[in-house]
């Protein structure tokens, strides 16, 4: 497959840390190999394409399979399983090839009857049917005699790739091409998205027209359906369903069990790896790669001359692509007075202004020039708007009442049915929308142990809970401010697990990272003074960004202090695994650069420490700062990261 943006390391970097533990503990686990061209060593050509195979990798992919006790299984033997019918075999594989490239039956066909394994080849039809587009890779492909023969021969089950979503449809303004099976089709003259009921409409008979057109031509209704680019969501898949497909694929690390049959995993297999380098990837995966992290404001990037914002823009993504980084936290809302609350988006919404729809193609450009993964960054509750009910924000118990809070952060209560689903469907557009890999929970989400003091919090506590309402009781002593706190640090992580799950109805393979403040790592009992606490954060995350900012948080030893930071991280037994580091690049306390040589010193400490993942805040593109040289050399991760 050649994506059609034409950038494979971009979808290789997303596949990198895009990951799923499993235990081999049960025979309903398996695992699903992903290829695509498969080439003879004469026919290597620049530019490289980094999604061939040498056929001399895949044979030995396949003697090792066998030599480890490899059981490779058909499509067939997976849903008998499912049925209930049989077992799977231990250590069970299946075989899968894209794009029904010609190799597929001069190359593999062979060598699957040399060893007795069965596959599966999926086929794009419009390439079938030789239309030219886009993303028509330029090389031959089998033609349906060739397709009916591997059929007929009981090894190869014949998927779909899908008839016409193998290709980019316009997903915003500025004519950015997305992943069609997922994107919202822009229309320019009418400067409107796709709605609800008319992307369902096209996606499920885009679905039928799929399997029909496979079955017009081969006599086989396909059981397999294969998401281009690995892209779907949760109408995608129930349309095919409803087509009649038994099994979807996507394209993300990972081992399966009998009930993912909705969406597989599938762990890609490219650049040639040799023996011992599968070997490794079959074992445990490519999990446990560093996160290097730019944490990046739109607002610096957003003119009111939109030439000058694509140069702002063009200036970033170059920059990013020089560091050879891994992730950006790119702010997804405008806060131009940089007091955190969020009273305009740049992305299109249903409660807020936009004040410009400008996320989704930075987020693509990054993700198509820098070959990075993008993670929105929003708040979870300081959202402004004078359309939004002054009841549904936190209060606090003030001169022995409850008042507006005094917090910089204007905060939507979580506990306020309205107001979660006011920010719930802020999230829902943000999925709908954008193109993105992750979700930054912004440092909004804190709860004071004065807040939240409102009738409806206070009410909610009693009924749910079962403490008391009087808020002199809830802080009369120590253990029931703990308390109190604690109940209040699970309801905001609840909160974000709802966010996270309307994200992924329709980006479902997103990750999440969350804000964290340092008091509560280092001093577990100020949660009750934050609603915050690092347990209750690796429960609710894949990642936790700390702010690793000791001039931010006046450390007489800064060193001493990032050293105790560390330390305390890692009393956790996931706490390296999970924990971002975000380092400061600016002193706000006297507006000042932070100088290089102590941002590499710092930079350097945390990973002599044993730091595994490590951002940066703020990335100021116009003033390299920090240095790009600098970063290059103490910040950028190998080249095949």
């Amino acid at each position: 497959m050649i994506p059609f943006f034409r950038f494979k390391f971009t979808v290789l970097l997303f596949l990198l840390f895009s990951f799923s533990p499993f235990t081999h503990s049960s025979d309903a686990h398996f695992l699903v190999l992903n290829y695509h061209d498969i080439i003879d060593e004469e026919d290597v050509v620049a530019p490289f394409d980094r999604m061939e195979v040498n056929k001399h990798f895949l044979e030995d992919a396949f003697v090792w399979l066998k030599k480890n006790n490899y059981s490779v299984v058909s499509v067939q033997a997976v849903l008998d399983a499912a049925a209930g019918k049989t077992s799977l075999p231990d250590k069970s594989v299946l075989l899968t090839f894209d794009d029904g490239y010609l190799s597929f039956y001069t190359k593999v066909f062979p060598l699957l009857k040399k060893y007795h394994y069965p596959a599966t080849v999926a086929l794009v039809g419009t390439w079938m049917d030789g239309h030219v587009t886009a993303d028509d890779p330029g090389k031959p492909l089998m033609n349906w005699e060739q397709v009916r023969e591997v059929a007929k021969s009981g090894l190869v089950e014949i998927a779909s790739h899908t008839y016409d979503l193998h290709n980019g449809i316009v997903a915003n303004p500025q004519g950015n091409t997305q992943a069609a099976a997922i994107t919202r089709l822009y229309d320019d003259p009418m400067l409107i998205y796709e709605n609800d009921e008319q992307y369902r409409i096209r996606i499920r008979a885009a679905m039928f027209k799929s399997s029909e057109f496979i079955f017009q031509h081969a006599g086989i209704r396909p059981r397999v359906l294969v998401w281009p680019y690995g892209e779907y969501n949760e109408t995608a898949v129930a349309a095919a369903k409803e087509a009649g497909f038994s099994i979807t694929t996507g394209l993300v690390d990972g081992f399966n069990t009998l009930a993912d049959l909705d969406v597989l995993r599938r762990l890609i297999i490219v650049d040639d790896p040799k023996v011992e380098k599968f070997a490794e990837m079959m074992a445990g995966l490519r999990k446990n790669l560093p996160l290097r992290v730019a944490h990046v404001d739109m607002d610096y990037l957003y003119d009111k001359d939109t030439e000058q914002t694509e140069k702002n823009i063009g200036l970033l993504i170059q920059r990013i692509k020089d560091m050879h980084i891994s992730t950006v936290y790119l702010q997804a809302y405008a806060d131009p007075d940089g007091d955190g609350n969020a009273e305009a988006l740049y992305f299109p919404n249903r409660h807020l202004p936009v004040r410009q729809d400008l996320f989704n193609r930075v987020a693509w450009q990054l993700k198509k020039r820098a070959a990075v993964r993008v993670y929105a960054w929003l708040p979870i509750m300081a959202y402004q708007s004078n359309g939004i009910n002054k009841s549904w924000y936190v209060q606090e118990w003030k001169e022995g009442k409850a008042q507006e809070a005094s917090h910089i952060y204007k905060r939507l209560s979580p506990f306020n049915e309205e107001a979660r689903q006011f920010v719930a469907e802020i999230y829902e557009d943000l999925g709908k929308y954008c193109n993105f890999d992750g979700i930054l929970f912004h440092d909004d989400g804190i709860l004071s142990d004065f807040e939240d003091a409102s009738p409806t919090a206070l009410a909610y506590g009693k009924q749910v809970w079962g403490i008391s309402d009087d808020v002199n009781k809830l802080r009369a002593t120590s253990k029931s401010r703990l308390e109190w706190a604690k109940h209040k640090t699970e309801l905001i992580g609840q909160f974000t697990d709802e966010l996270t799950n309307r994200v992924r109805f329709y980006r479902p393979y997103i990750k999440t990272s969350r804000n964290f403040y340092t008091l509560p790592l280092l001093e577990p009992y100020s949660e009750e003074w934050f609603a915050q606490s690092f347990k209750s954060f690796l429960a609710h995350y894949d990642y936790v960004a700390i702010e690793a900012m000791p001039f931010m948080e006046e450390a007489k030893n800064p060193n001493q202090w990032l050293t105790n930071l560390v330390k305390a991280t890692a009393k956790e037994p996931d706490g390296l695994k999970k924990m971002v580091f975000e380092l400061q690049a600016v002193n706000w306390k006297n507006q000042q650069k932070i100088p290089s040589e102590v941002f590499v010193e710092q930079l350097n400490l945390l990973k002599k420490l044993g730091a595994q993942h490590i951002g940066y805040y703020p990335d100021n593109v116009y003033e390299d700062q920090p240095r790009l040289e600098d970063l290059k050399q103490h910040f950028s991760l190998p080249e095949l990261q």
